[in-house]
């Protein structure tokens, strides 16, 4: 017994460490949900890790999708300077390679820029990055579609507005089965294009060196705009920026790569982009003329131009097929990374919390169907207005990617002892936030309505977001007009109450008279005061009986108005003796003395002997 009573004790004692320990758990659970690191509800299968290659195609058929373009634009501001200044891109994104390494490697959180700031500044500040980077994502799967489509449109004859609809939808699609399953697309997309451009390139090479009388000739031509060396560097540059675009999409999906694949698809997408864009820059002189690079035609379709001449017929039509199937590739990228960067925000309540709502295979469909819907009343709003869609993906990309490295400054100066793989040095940092700044100005100044197109749909998004932040403040103000205005309206209530009151106090109080002349019974007095009831509007009425001597007031009157008084309480009956002569002097006389307006005067039926015929009387009615 003794026994029992030790083990009882020691049993009541690690009771309250049990329930310490089961509050520990929930608590731990309630930061993985918050931190985007909680397992997935029972029945729905593991997320399973993106391996290198895999998270490298996903992000890569974004960035390598510029060589379509690039190198066109680029010559477009440059000319004969395009492969420098591709090439000086390229070095601008060695050094990106390092400060997303530092940032993601100490921050290894889906999110992008949004996290690097949300970790070292304000919430809000952090959301004006993910409103950007929102925006880069949806420019870039509305431009990539319909490029795509008009690529094949060269082929076939196709409708391209639904057709653009229909390739985001599928993408949504894909999106919505699974980031592993959108892995395999994407690495098939970008097999297949790089095997595209290095055939293309091959077949560049045996050409120009067959005819280097082309890149002789257009290596005498004068730079664009007649403009100076260090000017048409300057404007190549910031338009060969965009041939690092989707650089920044491995960081929004960073949760769903395996451990220590991030810096190397920074380290796959950085070697494909330097070695491609200035090279078909290089080889696009060798091929043609500068000016055929540049005009309308070549900037969509400079490739398939290329390799026309290169190699013939054959090697146009592949790569024809090859560009819709990276651009869509691209579109999947922005569905990817739009989707970890959602629903990290929304972890973090900058967004609704409905969004987190997962199906049956673990992913948050209602993210890629919003993302969709938006995409594809952007594309149907605008009529698939590619220039206006571009002043928004240039400026909100290096707005992206100024912004990355801000972040990065912040979490070297506030986060210094937060453990970090690698680390970008001060010097590194500088440089590559002025080039991107540079980049940004120099687009702008390319065209400045790219600042108005920006805008355009930058500051609706940024007012959904504000909105969220500031939700509490605006349902304090909403309940504040709410009780403001149902106090009006309660005062507005019973001020018109008040008033119909009053009026309908007013009408009943008017009160009606009736002459009697004393022979009346009371049945002939009920049949009077029944009529008052259903035909008039009021609640008094007034009994007048005219007399000429005082005795002869009958007493039955009284006693019969005392009855009915009682038997009508709704209505009060008051008899009136006047002194005189029932004529139609006594009556005016009345009517002027009690307020009450002739035609609201009865009499019961006249004998024969009445003096008076009944239009003498003022209007006075029969009711008996």
């Amino acid at each position: 017994m003794a026994e029992d009573k030790e083990i009882s004790k020691a049993r009541r004692k690690r009771i309250p460490e049990r329930r310490i320990a089961s509050s520990l758990e929930i608590l731990e659970s309630e930061r993985a949900e918050i931190m985007g690191q909680r397992e997935p509800p029972v029945g729905h299968p593991p997320p399973r890790k993106l391996s290198q290659w895999f998270a490298t195609a996903i992000c890569g058929n974004d960035i390598t999708s510029s060589c379509l373009y690039v190198a066109a634009i680029c010559t477009a501001y440059a000319g004969r300077l395009a492969p420098l200044c591709l090439l000086l891109v390229a070095c601008l994104l060695y050094l990106f390679r390092r400060i997303y390494g530092e940032v993601v490697g100490a921050l290894p959180l889906n999110g992008g820029a949004y996290n690097a700031l949300l970790n070292s500044t304000t919430k809000f500040k952090a959301s004006m990055a993910a409103c950007m980077t929102i925006l880069s994502y949806m420019a870039t799967a509305v431009i990539s579609a319909k490029t795509a489509v008009e690529y094949s449109s060269t082929l076939i004859n196709i409708p391209i507005l639904p057709l653009t609809v229909a390739v985001l939808a599928i993408f949504a699609l894909l999106a919505i089965l699974g980031i592993t399953e959108s892995a395999r697309v994407a690495l098939a997309i970008f097999v297949v294009h790089l095997a595209t451009l290095t055939v293309l390139v091959l077949a560049a090479v045996i050409y120009m060196f067959g005819h280097l009388e082309i890149i002789t000739a257009n290596w005498q031509m004068p730079l664009p705009g007649e403009h100076t060396f260090l000017v048409a560097l300057f404007f190549g540059f910031a338009s060969g920026l965009l041939g690092i675009s989707g650089f920044e999409s491995s960081a929004n999906f960073v949760e769903e790569q395996a451990s220590g694949v991030f810096p190397k698809t920074l380290r796959n997408m950085w070697i494909a982009v330097s070695i491609f864009n200035p090279l078909i820059a290089l080889l696009a002189m060798g091929l043609l003329p500068i000016p055929e690079i540049s005009n309308e035609v070549n900037r969509e379709f400079l490739l398939a131009s290329m390799g026309h001449v290169a190699a013939g017929r054959w090697l146009q039509i592949l790569i024809a097929v090859d560009a819709p199937l990276v651009l869509c590739g691209a579109v999947l990228t922005s569905f990817v990374g739009v989707g970890g960067l959602v629903r990290r925000m929304t972890l973090d309540r900058c967004l609704p919390q409905f969004l987190l709502k997962t199906n049956r295979r673990g992913t948050t469909h209602r993210i890629f169907i919003l993302f969709f819907a938006l995409c594809a009343s952007i594309m149907l709003l605008t009529g698939g207005d590619l220039f206006a869609l571009a002043g928004v993906y240039t400026l909100s990309f290096l707005g992206v990617m100024s912004l990355f490295v801000i972040g990065n400054i912040l979490l070297k100066v506030r986060r210094a002892r937060l453990p970090r793989p690698e680390r970008a040095g001060w010097l590194v940092v500088l440089i590559a936030l002025a080039a991107t700044l540079a980049g940004i100005i120099g687009n702008a100044l390319i065209d400045t309505r790219y600042i108005g197109f920006f805008l355009t749909y930058f500051v609706p998004t940024v007012l959904v977001v504000a909105v969220m932040f500031l939700r509490i403040h605006l349902l304090k103000l909403i309940l504040v007009m709410v009780r403001g205005f149902a106090d009006r309206v309660q005062l507005l209530s019973r001020t018109i109450s008040g008033r119909v009151v009053k009026k309908m106090d007013e009408i009943n109080s008017l009160g009606i008279i009736f002459f009697a002349d004393g022979n009346e019974d009371l049945a002939t007095l009920n049949r009077a005061m029944l009529y008052v009831r259903q035909n008039e509007l009021t609640k008094r009425v007034r009994v007048v009986h005219v007399y000429k001597n005082k005795k002869d007031v009958p007493e039955h009157l009284k006693r019969n108005l005392k009855l009915l008084d009682e038997v009508y309480p709704e209505i009060r009956i008051e008899l009136v003796l006047a002194e005189g002569v029932f004529d139609p002097e006594t009556i005016q006389e009345i009517s002027k003395r009690y307020r009450v307006p002739q035609n609201y005067m009865f009499i019961g039926h006249p004998s024969k002997s009445f003096p008076y015929r009944l239009e003498e009387l003022g209007g006075v009615r029969l009711i008996v």
